[in-house]
């Protein structure tokens, strides 16, 4: 029960104070598609690059407007994930079928796909729909950030009251604890889990982690003990699984916006 609850605590790690450069904040996607490719042992790294930027250099020849960024895991098994941000399902569709009437673009893509493929042990696609009532602060921008930490909760079926709870007295103390916390809330519409919810920590390195590692406290003298009694009471009703991750974003990989460039070409857009 204590894990969970550090867990729980640890999805809400803050981010260090926003500088000039993140002013251009933006809100989540509406809608947001979770490529998931989980690779064979020593494929990951430069080989994944190396096939991933056929993919890349396909959408920039088509000019293609919809966007994506790619993360590497750096921790659990060796995989990469694709995040695609839409502001509706309809443009979501109005993309694919876009894609799909492109045969310049969709041959480009089914050739990358073929040698991308050799790479793979196993490809994943989930779909989920931002939850902006569940989420705290979440308009900024990631062009600054390097590294997401990404937590997973498995909610039992029938038990969506316990975690609205849980998200409540979350809502309601953890900023009085951090104030400069933020996160995202993100729950799946489709895919392979099921009643799953992800929350999204942008970070722009590692010391965030070791400068939050103390916020659990802080967090449980705002809620006292009583309330702590009760949190983890909801916990064990409500969560049956729950993971955390480390995500480093990798510019080779991804198609980002045009305004991440700008704020920080050295990065963004590296040279071959």
């Amino acid at each position: 029960m204590r894990k969970t609850i550090l867990l729980l605590g640890l999805m809400f790690l803050p981010l260090l104070p926003l500088t000039a450069q993140d002013q251009a904040a933006m809100a989540p996607p509406k809608v947001l598609v979770i490529v998931r490719e989980n690779l064979k042992p020593g494929k990951s790294g430069t080989p994944h690059e190396k096939t991933e930027s056929a993919f890349v250099a396909a959408f920039k020849a088509a000019k293609w407007p919809q966007r994506y960024l790619a993360v590497d895991s750096q921790t659990g098994n060796p995989r990469s994930l694709f995040l695609i941000g839409y502001d509706s399902f309809a443009a979501l569709e109005k993309d694919v079928q876009a894609t799909q009437k492109n045969t310049v673009l969709s041959a480009a893509l089914d050739r990358a796909s073929v040698a991308d493929g050799e790479l793979l042990s196993s490809y994943e696609t989930s779909t989920f729909a931002y939850r902006e009532d569940q989420s705290y602060h979440a308009n900024l921008s990631l062009a600054p950030m390097r590294l997401f930490e990404i937590t997973r909760f498995h909610v039992r079926p029938g038990h969506d009251k316990e975690w609205q709870d849980i998200v409540k007295l979350y809502l309601d103390n953890f900023p009085k604890a951090v104030p400069e916390a933020h996160w995202a809330v993100f729950q799946e519409m489709y895919g392979q889990g099921g009643n799953v919810y992800l929350v999204f920590n942008p970070m722009k390195s590692l010391a965030e982690v070791d400068s939050g590692m103390g916020d659990d406290k802080k967090f449980a003298a705002v809620i006292g003990e009583d309330g702590m009694k009760h949190l983890a009471e909801l916990e064990a009703a409500a969560v049956d699984e729950v993971q955390t991750n480390i995500f480093t974003f990798n510019p080779r990989m991804s198609y980002p916006r045009d305004e991440w460039v700008k704020a920080d070409p050295a990065f963004w857009a590296p040279k071959p």
